[in-house]
């Protein structure tokens, strides 16, 4: 967790003097730390001439107003950490302001609980203020103005995204969201699989607005893919209701794809974040559609490579039981598949799984055309897979396989052949 922090205040390009690990038995109400340790880091502070002090806990608006001036510097918390890089990152419109209502949100609520003592100044009757309104109430009143257009905003953001994502539904494309804890390699594995180009570093929190691109699949299937912002073990609640608009996507996805630095020395703890905020969206764990992608395979030896292999074979073979390997946690009904998104070994069985997945979904019928039906035939192209085809004097015998609400719509459409 202390390597984690440092990585988050190096992604907004701080220069980190010092980072420790403090037990604490009984928190101070008012400074979080006990006062000792107050003194030895003003003392730190002001030696090292340090402008900003970061503390990877929630703090209350006493403490951090405390801290700032016992300390003399600004003082931030984990929560305003991760929303300022939030706010640095995000670029399309529908990122700027889901960050903007999450930073306004966090704001409100210390502005509010700082300044209660205040209540009292308000003018009128408190309904719309009068002549007695202090700076404060004004302030807290453009925050509560500005969140709610914000959200009125964020509205229309998921209008468009509903349309959009009707306008997939009709062309019968089905969806894979790739989730993940951040850092976790999944832009890469997206630019691997899409050759997108999307920014992927090895850093926290690169990919913050979404990114979907088509992907054609083995047998010819086409998918949406849709790239989402990394999760991080405790998430400010503001960022999850904010960016609800984004993770719609994975709510709605026909496939999860749970990407894993399987690498990490703390991916136990990493998988359990993201499967938190999965609960969160509503996805349980043992959702079918949830695929475990073990990434960065390509960094351990041959025998841990090999045992992973065999893993996600024994994951992805009608759900038998799991290996019970070392830093692996995870049941996925999906299936299971060790690979390195940067090498691309392994890329091939997550496509071949993917299209498995998905021909399961359909069903074989044998169907006999006229020559003159050229255009059915291309809608069985368009709308399904064509296994067989014998072309006769008058007429096409097909085999094609098609999912029952497919082949509903043929035979609407074309008549029983």
């Amino acid at each position: 967790m202390l390597q984690e922090a440092v990585g988050l205040a190096q992604a907004i390009d701080l220069d980190v003097q010092d980072a420790q690990v403090i037990t604490l038995a009984n928190p101070h109400p008012g400074f979080l730390l006990r006062s000792g340790l107050v003194e030895s880091f003003a003392s730190f502070i002001k030696e090292m001439a340090v402008d900003l002090a970061i503390v990877d806990h929630p703090l209350t608006p006493v403490q951090q107003r405390n801290l700032e001036r016992a300390w003399q510097c600004k003082v931030i918390d984990r929560t305003a950490l991760i929303l300022e890089i939030f706010g640095a990152r995000a670029r399309t419109k529908e990122g700027q302001l889901q960050v903007e209502l999450a930073a306004l949100t966090y704001q409100k609520s210390r502005l509010v609980r700082s300044w209660t003592h205040l209540e009292r100044q308000r003018g009128g009757f408190g309904f719309l203020g009068g002549p007695g309104e202090s700076q404060l109430e004004l302030d807290r009143r453009m925050i509560t103005d500005r969140i709610g257009k914000l959200k009125e905003d964020i509205a229309q953001v998921r209008r468009t995204r509903s349309l959009q994502r009707h306008a997939r539904e009709r062309a019968e494309y089905p969806t894979i969201a790739l989730v993940g804890y951040t850092n976790a390699g999944k832009s890469t594995l997206f630019n691997r699989l899409t050759q997108a180009g999307v920014t992927a570093k090895d850093m926290l929190f690169v990919t913050l607005d979404p990114s979907m691109r088509k992907i054609t699949l083995p047998s010819g299937q086409t998918a949406i893919i849709a790239d989402t912002v990394g999760f991080i073990a405790d998430l400010p609640t503001q960022l999850i209701e904010a960016f609800r608009a984004t993770l719609e996507e994975v709510q709605l996805a026909d496939f999860i794809l749970h990407v894993r630095d399987i690498t990490h020395p703390e991916t136990r703890l990493q998988k359990q974040a993201v499967t938190q905020v999965l609960i969160e969206l509503g996805i349980e764990p043992d959702d079918e559609r949830l695929i475990e992608v073990m990434n960065k395979a390509d960094l351990l030896d041959e025998e841990e490579r090999a045992r992973l292999r065999t893993y996600a074979q024994r994951q992805s073979l009608d759900n038998q039981q799991a290996l019970d390997l070392e830093g692996i946690h995870a049941q996925p009904r999906g299936g299971a598949v060790a690979l390195s998104s940067l090498s691309g070994e392994g890329v091939d069985d997550l496509l071949a799984l993917l299209d498995k997945h998905l021909s399961a979904r359909q069903q074989i019928y044998s169907l006999t055309l006229p020559l003159a039906q050229g255009a059915a035939l291309a809608w069985l192209y368009g709308h399904g897979k064509v296994i067989e085809k014998k072309d006769f004097d008058t007429k096409i015998r097909l085999k094609v396989a098609l999912k029952p609400a497919d082949y509903g719509r043929f035979i609407n459409k074309f008549g029983k052949s």
